[in-house]
């Protein structure tokens, strides 16, 4: 039967009178076609909704016109239908898209369920289910102290006080990424706001415990290190899953009120450290070298002092065996000690012999410096002018000339007998 029959939905007629409709159409009728029964619905869904439906059916004798007839079966079919449409629309809005950076919270009637993982997931659709997509792998950024630039201070958080009772402003940004989007979600209600509030307290009790030339200097890194510790366990206490990745030091100076007195300041520290290390040199260069002088002094008086003791050991030897012999033979050690002593002290001296048949008449000359002037020019003159005296004078002068020998010299004598022996 094809939708544009009138009998559709109609209750009368009797199963022999289908029948014989399919017989007077040709017994072996094939499936309606789809344009007719798009428009058959399209006419029918009209009608429900208040418009005009099909072509009207004659009854009675009165012959007038009525109204459409629906049937109860007609009206229960259109509703059916949209009804699935509408419940299969439905049920699709369920379907959602994860990426692989995010994790969807799926919230039942505003109860947490479950966390879903990245891919294409379902759920149940609103109202009784809903998600939220959450990124847990991008890094986020809060700044304290300042927005955006550096010069654009925010004074009420920038302002720290340290431990020495000086005040130095400072900027700083934290960086940190999700560790858990439930705890994030609902276990706060302005996580990014707690994390300002967790940085900027974290901050102010590290820089309290600490003095202003450390947080200026040489202790930024200490400090954001400690920070960042100190940030991750107040969170932890909180359970705002956030994990802390940085805190990186922006600025770190003293207020502009004071920065050109400050600068004084830091100018002369610089010169204290400078002439210190200077000092340092100079003690570097100088302490060494006294105490190799030092070291160098008490070995040569240890070497004087061996060399000393070893001259008096030896010569307390020699006189030990001197001894041995003058009371051998006293007078032989006698003459020759006085020989040996002789010997030693005119080595040392010039000598200078004169001839003593010139009547008694001594002249003294400088012989010993005239005898060291020989290699220069002063002593080419002072020979001349020693040639020029010998020649003025009649006393003739031998040098090193040997006394005659006499026979009845006693000690010429003595001499001999000792060769002898």
């Amino acid at each position: 039967m094809s939708l544009n029959d009138p009998r559709w939905g109609n209750n009368q007629g009797n199963d022999d009178d289908r029948r014989d409709g399919d017989r007077g159409r040709g017994g072996n009728q094939g499936p309606p076609d789809l344009e007719d029964v798009w428009r058959d619905f399209n006419q029918k869904l009209t009608g429900m909704l208040g418009g005009k439906g099909g072509g009207g059916r004659s009854g009675g004798g009165g012959g007038g016109s009525k109204m459409p007839n629906f049937g109860f079966r007609q009206i229960g079919g259109g509703i059916g239908a949209l009804l699935v449409l509408l419940l299969v629309v439905w049920l699709a809005s369920g379907f959602y898209t994860v990426d692989a950076n995010q994790r969807g919270v799926v919230l039942r009637f505003g109860e947490h369920v479950k966390t879903s993982e990245p891919g294409l997931n379902w759920r149940i659709p609103y109202p009784i289910e809903s998600h939220e997509i959450v990124d847990v792998t991008g890094v986020r950024t809060v700044e304290v102290g300042y927005r955006g630039t550096d010069r654009n201070k925010v004074l009420r958080e920038a302002l720290m006080l340290t431990q020495d009772a000086n005040i130095v402003n400072i900027q700083f940004a934290v960086q940190y990424i999700l560790g858990s989007p439930e705890d994030y979600l609902f276990n706060n209600r302005f996580p990014d706001d707690s994390v300002i509030q967790t940085a900027e307290t974290a901050m102010r009790e590290i820089v309290g415990k600490s003095t202003m030339d450390f947080v200026l200097y040489e202790g930024r890194e200490d400090i954001a290190a400690n920070a960042q510790q100190l940030m991750q366990t107040i969170l932890d206490r909180y359970e705002a899953g956030i994990l802390i990745s940085r805190v990186t030091m922006q600025n770190a100076q003293p207020p502009e009120q004071v920065q050109a007195a400050f600068d004084d300041a830091v100018k002369a520290g610089q010169d204290r450290e400078r002439l210190r290390n200077e000092g340092e040199a100079y003690r570097n260069e100088v302490v060494p070298r006294a105490r190799g002088d030092a070291a160098r002094l008490i070995e040569e008086a240890q070497g004087y002092r061996e060399r000393v003791m070893a001259n008096a050991e030896g010569e307390a030897a020699r006189f030990t065996q001197v001894l041995e012999q003058y009371a051998r033979a006293p007078e032989v050690t006698r003459e020759r000690m006085y020989l040996e002593t002789i010997q030693q002290v005119m080595s040392n001296t010039s000598k200078v012999m004169i001839d003593a048949d010139s009547g008694g008449n001594l002249l003294l000359l400088p012989l010993d410096k005239l005898i060291g002037q020989t290699g220069s020019g002063a002593g080419t003159e002072s020979s001349r002018a020693q040639s020029q005296t010998s020649s003025s004078t009649t006393t003739p002068i031998r040098q090193s000339q040997p006394i005659p020998f006499d026979p009845r010299d006693r000690d010429m004598m003595r001499n001999r007998e000792l060769g002898g022996r």
